[in-house]
C-alpha cells in the first residue's frame, strides 16, 4: 500500500467527491481514480461505492481511511524529530472558526502568538457535521456543539475543549422583560424569534426551549449572521438565543442578555485537529495558545438589570 493512495482515500472522505479531490490536490479526477483503483487493488474487500452519482467510502474504506491518518502522523513525527530544531516554529498554522468564535478569539490568539508562528485565518459556518471535514484545508478547526449533538469522530479528528460557553435570552433593552435578572422558559416561548438556518448548530435549541416550555415556538427570520440577528432584536421585531461569550461585543446599545432559570442552554466550542496535523510542534503551540485566550474569554456573565438594562458591557 502506497501513502498517497491511502491519503487520497482519506481526503476522498472528508471531501466528499473526487472532483473536490482532484482541486485539493492539483490533479485531474481521472488520476484520483487511478489512484483509488490501484489501492483497490490490493484490498480484497470493496472500499468505494457509488451513491447516486457520488462515490462514497464503504465501512472498510472508512476503517483504511481512519488507518491511513494513523500513517500520515507517524510520518509527520519522524519529520518533525528531524526538523524541531530548525524550521518547525517558522511553519504557518491554518485555523478556521465560526463567525462569533472568530470574533471573539482570533484577536486575542493573534496577540497571544505574536509573529511565531504565522497564523492563517479563516472563518467557516457549517453545519455540525461538516466542521471535521474542514481539517482537510486547515490545522484547527474550532468548532461548536450542543449537549445532544453526535460527538466529534475520534477515528478522524483530536477534539480539544476550549469553552462550555452559556447561552443567553437576547431581547431590545426596552422590552418589558428585560426588566428581569432572570427569565423562565414559558416568559419567552410566546414571542416572535431570530434563529439560524437549519441544521446548523443552534437550530435544535429552539426546539428544545418548546418542548420544556409545552408549546410551539414562531421562527419568524433564519439569520446565521449574529451581529445581523443582534441588529433585528434591537429594531423590536424578534428576540433571539445568542452565545454570552462570543457575542458580548454585540450585547450593547439597546440590546439584553438573559439566561434562562429553569433550563440550562449551553453550547460546547472544541478545537479539532487532523491527529498528524498535531504532530507538528508549530500547530501544538497555537492550540495551547488558544486553549489559554479561550479560558480567558470564558469569564463573561449576562449584564444585571440593575447595572443601566444594556446587557454585554463587559
Amino acid at each position: 500500500m502506497d501513502v498517497v493512495h491511502l491519503r487520497v482515500l482519506r481526503e476522498l472522505r472528508d471531501r466528499g467527491s473526487v472532483v473536490a479531490v482532484a482541486a485539493a490536490l492539483h490533479v485531474s479526477a481521472s488520476a484520483v481514480s487511478q489512484q483509488l483503483a490501484t489501492l483497490q487493488s490490493h484490498v480484497p474487500v470493496p472500499l468505494t461505492v457509488r451513491r447516486g452519482r457520488v462515490l462514497v467510502l464503504t465501512p472498510a474504506g472508512e476503517a483504511l481511511a481512519a488507518a491511513g491518518a494513523r500513517v500520515d502522523e507517524a510520518l509527520t513525527d519522524a519529520r518533525e524529530a528531524v526538523g524541531a530544531f530548525l524550521d518547525s516554529e517558522r511553519r504557518p498554522v491554518r485555523i478556521s472558526a465560526f463567525h462569533s468564535a472568530g470574533l471573539a478569539l482570533f484577536g486575542p490568539l493573534l496577540r497571544e502568538v505574536g509573529s511565531t508562528p504565522p497564523l492563517r485565518l479563516a472563518d467557516a459556518d457549517v453545519a455540525h457535521r461538516d466542521f471535521p471535514g474542514l481539517t482537510a484545508d486547515h490545522d484547527i478547526v474550532i468548532a461548536h456543539r450542543l449537549p445532544h449533538d453526535a460527538p466529534w469522530p475520534t477515528d478522524r479528528v483530536v477534539a480539544t475543549p476550549l469553552l462550555t460557553e452559556p447561552l443567553d435570552i437576547a431581547l431590545p433593552a426596552g422590552h418589558p422583560l428585560a426588566s428581569r435578572e432572570q427569565l423562565r422558559a414559558a416568559d419567552v416561548a410566546g414571542e416572535t424569534w431570530v434563529s439560524v438556518q437549519e441544521g446548523f448548530p443552534l437550530a435544535g435549541i429552539l426546539e428544545h426551549l418548546a418542548a420544556h416550555a409545552g408549546r410551539p415556538v414562531q421562527v419568524a427570520h433564519r439569520i446565521n449572521e449574529f451581529s445581523v440577528t443582534a441588529e433585528v432584536v434591537r429594531s423590536g421585531a424578534a428576540i433571539a438565543i445568542l452565545p454570552r461569550t462570543t457575542s458580548a461585543s454585540l450585547a450593547v446599545d439597546g440590546l439584553a442578555l438573559r439566561p434562562l432559570s429553569d433550563l440550562e442552554l449551553v453550547r460546547h466550542i472544541d478545537a479539532l485537529a487532523r491527529p498528524d496535523a498535531l504532530a507538528y510542534a508549530a500547530v501544538r503551540t497555537v492550540l495551547g495558545a488558544l486553549r489559554r485566550v479561550s479560558a480567558g474569554a470564558g469569564t463573561a456573565r449576562p449584564h444585571s438589570p440593575a447595572e443601566g438594562g444594556v446587557a454585554g458591557t463587559r
